[in-house]
């Protein structure tokens, strides 16, 4: 897979084991410690957090790849040579949750659509990154598991609830009482990626994904994603008010006015997210 940055030069964060970058509408994360198969370090999650925050509040972009640099790995999971200084018992545990909790409340509440493009290994803390992706795109080598039952961990109640809510609590039992891994074409059966496609074509298959979104009104796909992410959410903490008030929102647009416009006038729509 080429790497997927776009043409902008990326900004490194985490000492450059985070890179960001923005072209088209689209922002890129790049996690970037292949030399480790991207295992994610607290100063990555540290790292993902200001490049999160920083999408979050420009406008031009419009939706974001997730991706894993050197073609081995997406994230393989966390930088086990951290763990006996940092999780090396539930004390110290605690300390590390909120060292990374910024990084995972922004990925965990990032209002833009967030497609995880896989390639190589994806286990682990890794899965668990791209489960909060909107979309998951993997090519035909990845593999997926959750190592957790070999390691002596257990995993939080919000991860494996996502984990359950994609593949079933059959599948979510296989996978985690085995710690065994499964191949792309198993995870696409099985609910826990969306699309395999081969190697060579993962990154044209992303690209023209993000592309499609990106050109889409704003306000309706984020009306939308937030109209999904609160499906998904126990009754008691969904937000129907800010729902309702997107769904508002968009029919007040001038995006909605120039959406008919176009279809009218049989022409592809410019829109301006407003």
């Amino acid at each position: 897979m080429d790497t997927l940055a776009g043409n902008a030069p990326p900004r490194e964060y985490a000492d450059g084991k985070m890179l960001a970058a923005k072209d088209g509408g689209i922002g890129f994360v790049t996690f970037n410690q292949p030399e480790k198969r991207n295992a994610m370090s607290v100063e990555m999650w540290q790292g993902l957090a200001e490049i999160l925050d920083d999408f979050r509040e420009d406008s031009a972009v419009r939706v974001v790849i997730m991706t894993g640099a050197g073609g081995k790995a997406f994230v393989s999971g966390a930088d086990i040579s951290q763990f006996e200084k940092r999780r090396a018992n539930a004390d110290a545990q605690e300390e590390y949750a909120r060292l990374t909790s910024s990084g995972r409340a922004q990925l965990a509440d990032f209002p833009k659509p967030k497609i995880a493009a896989i390639q190589g290994f994806c286990l682990g803390g890794g899965l668990a990154i791209a489960m909060q992706a909107d979309l998951r795109i993997a090519s035909a080598n990845s593999q997926f598991g959750i190592p957790a039952a070999r390691l002596g961990i257990a995993y939080t109640f919000d991860g494996l609830r996502t984990l359950v809510e994609l593949v079933g609590p059959a599948h979510a039992r296989m996978i985690l009482y085995t710690g065994t891994r499964i191949g792309a074409d198993e995870a696409a059966r099985i609910g826990l990626i969306n699309k395999v496609v081969p190697e060579e074509s993962l990154t044209d298959s992303v690209l023209e994904l993000a592309r499609t979104i990106a050109g889409n009104a704003p306000l309706s796909v984020a009306a939308n994603k937030l109209c999904i992410d609160n499906i998904l959410k126990d009754p008691a903490d969904r937000d129907l008010d800010a729902v309702a008030r997107a769904g508002r929102t968009c029919l007040d647009s001038a995006d909605y006015r120039e959406g008919r416009t176009a279809f009218m006038e049989k022409r592809q729509p410019r829109f301006q997210g407003r």
